[in-house]
């Protein structure tokens, strides 16, 4: 136990530490979203507008953005987003249906009022093992957002099974950052009660030879709109509500 708590403890500080980095999502200050009518946004630096499936922005002389003159940003919807160095700030372009900016300033007030995210203790029984089910092929699946009529497409490979208190569960899987492995939305009899109420996020190390996987739900984590207004994060697809309270993993904000 002291061993595997202390590997959690360690998993834990390198989670927060990569929240509070100077241009994380903690940083983040701003948020809009792109029409075809060039227009300009209060401490964003350019003029911007969407146009033939792309971010485009004019940088006028004296402007402090890393942009010379015009240039377009053609992103993958719902992908990662393109960071542009501003001074010490950064303004991401982002495609979420339509294209949004969001500007990163390491002086952002949840930055500075950060003060790491409360967790359960870890617990080896969270630990579980479970099946990787395949899909006959990847599929397309859509799924809302904590920001009002808008949705995101992540492609699944399949679902992940396993037994909790002798009763059998499913979770549809997407791909895993960079590919690797999968990423798991859900909720549990714990959301909006001491944890996050929309979902929480899981990543899954890839099946073994016998498609075997391990869920450790000590390592479920909150996604950004936990954290901060300006993010436009997925709700988990149809069916990965788990019908019981998965004590795990982290919990609301402190509220002061």
């Amino acid at each position: 136990m002291d061993r595997f708590a202390a590997a959690w403890r360690e998993w834990h500080r390198d989670r927060e530490g990569v929240l509070a980095e100077p241009h994380g999502w903690l940083s983040i200050t701003g948020l809009h979203w792109l029409t075809d009518s060039p227009q300009r946004f209060d401490g964003v630096p350019g003029q911007w507008h969407e146009e033939d499936g792309a971010a485009v922005v004019t940088v006028s002389p004296g402007e402090e953005l890393a942009v010379a003159g015009t240039e377009r940003f053609e992103l993958v919807n719902s992908g990662p987003g393109h960071l542009i160095d501003a001074g010490e700030r950064k303004i991401e372009v982002a495609r979420r249906g339509g294209y949004v900016v969001r500007v990163h300033d390491p002086a952002s007030p949840a930055r500075a009022a950060f003060r790491g995210v409360p967790a359960y203790e870890p617990d080896p029984a969270w630990v579980v093992e479970g099946v990787f089910e395949p899909f006959d092929e990847p599929r397309p699946v859509t799924v809302g957002a904590v920001v009002e009529g808008l949705s995101h497409v992540y492609t699944s490979p399949g679902v992940l099974r396993f037994e909790h208190d002798g009763a059998t569960h499913r979770l549809t899987a997407f791909n895993g950052k960079g590919g690797n492995g999968f990423s798991v939305l859900f909720t549990d009899g714990t959301s909006g009660v001491t944890t996050y109420a929309a979902n929480r996020s899981l990543a899954v190390a890839a099946p073994d030879e016998q498609g075997r996987v391990v869920l450790d739900f000590n390592r479920a984590v909150n996604l950004p709109c936990a954290f901060i207004q300006f993010a436009t994060c997925p709700l988990p697809p149809p069916g990965n509500h788990l019908p019981f309270e998965v004590t795990a993993g982290e919990k609301i904000l402190y509220s002061s």
